[in-house]
């Protein structure tokens, strides 16, 4: 990974605030966490096309940091703590590993959404299982419990970039 320079740390708070400001604004809160929001990781996605996957992972891990701090807390379990905030937030900056032509962003969004789908179902599996009705595996349980706030999160996220890309130009990063 290049080394940080100014103006990209400048970027990646505003990006973080952005996150949180819009992590704020919530359609529909879930009874044992999880949102639906007004496009929270989208400043997330569009940080991770302009520099990159790895710096994409490193903000967007620190949103998640940060999503723990101020945010309602479910769990304090490891796993929970793991894989419910910096790792599954990392995830989003996967997107940053696509290509930054139109369908490479797209496909990148929902690579990087569904990378931390899958971070939550594993929590949910291992942390909120006795949740599960009676005679409901976990997994089935976990996999309906994130998919309802995060599809609808992907859909969000998904117009937003679209017409992000369609109406103004990402410019390339400064150097330093």
């Amino acid at each position: 990974m290049k080394k940080f320079n100014t103006w990209m740390l400048a970027e990646a708070g505003i990006v973080l605030a952005l996150f949180l400001i819009l992590n704020q604004i919530t359609v529909l809160k879930m009874p044992m966490g999880g949102t639906i929001t007004a496009g929270a990781m989208v400043p997330l996605l569009i940080f991770s096309f302009r520099w990159g996957g790895k710096k994409g992972i490193f903000v967007c891990a620190v949103a998640g940091i940060m999503d723990f701090i101020i945010g309602t807390k479910y769990s304090f379990h490891p796993v929970s703590l793991l894989f419910d905030y910096p790792i599954a937030y990392g995830m989003i900056g996967l997107a940053g590993f696509f290509s930054k032509k139109i369908k490479g962003m797209l496909t990148g969004t929902v690579v990087g959404i569904f990378g931390r789908f899958l971070c939550h179902v594993l929590s949910g599996v291992v942390v909120f299982a006795s949740y599960a009705p009676e005679g409901q595996s976990p997994l089935i349980y976990s996999i309906l419990y994130n998919g309802t706030y995060l599809l609808p999160e992907l859909i969000i996220s998904f117009i937003f970039v679209t017409l992000i890309i369609k109406y103004a130009r990402l410019p390339e990063p400064k150097k330093a």
